[in-house]
């Protein structure tokens, strides 16, 4: 099973979740009604000094405002096309986007570790957050309670028993 779906047009669809989607949104209106007034009055007045060609306020200000736009472009883009996760449906047993999953190495002592499955944009391994496009994710996916998943790794395949799916 794969959740990595592409909608009618071919777009690839992200999956958010709810607080994700959230975090996303209020980091959108932040670039929108405070960052880029900002970056629009530092243009202007680096602009007010004259020679542009020896400002360097001034092409800082073009730099910051060319990854603004290209950062608001995205979060639009992205929370336009994204599939928001439903807290519901994590709760059949089944791993899926969205889902807790504690699992353990099988290897000698290994701890268990718990993460939960997020779209790509909202991954952050070191918050417990893996995509599902990432390899352990994708082994993941669609696994029952109890299922034992081999990943390939860099050092070279791992497996792990899913010890619970919340």
């Amino acid at each position: 099973m794969s959740d990595n779906h592409t909608d009618y047009a071919g777009d690839e669809v992200t999956y958010l979740t709810a607080e994700g989607a959230q975090t996303l949104r209020e980091e959108l209106d932040e670039l929108l009604n405070i960052k880029r007034p900002e970056l629009a009055k530092k243009l202007k007045d680096a602009i007010a000094m004259g020679d542009l060609s020896e400002n360097a306020d001034y092409h800082d200000a073009k730099e910051q405002q060319a990854f603004l736009e290209g950062r608001i472009r995205y979060l639009e883009t992205l929370l336009r096309s994204a599939k928001i996760i439903d807290d519901d449906d994590t709760t059949q047993g089944i791993v899926r986007v969205g889902s807790e999953v504690t699992i353990q190495e099988q290897d000698d002592g290994a701890e268990p570790e718990t993460y939960r499955i997020v779209g790509a944009a909202e991954a952050n391994p070191r918050e417990g957050r893996i995509s599902n496009e990432s390899p352990l994710g994708r082994a993941l996916l669609g696994k029952k309670n109890r299922a034992k998943v081999k990943v390939e790794t860099p050092d070279g395949v791992i497996t792990f028993k899913i010890i619970k799916i919340g």
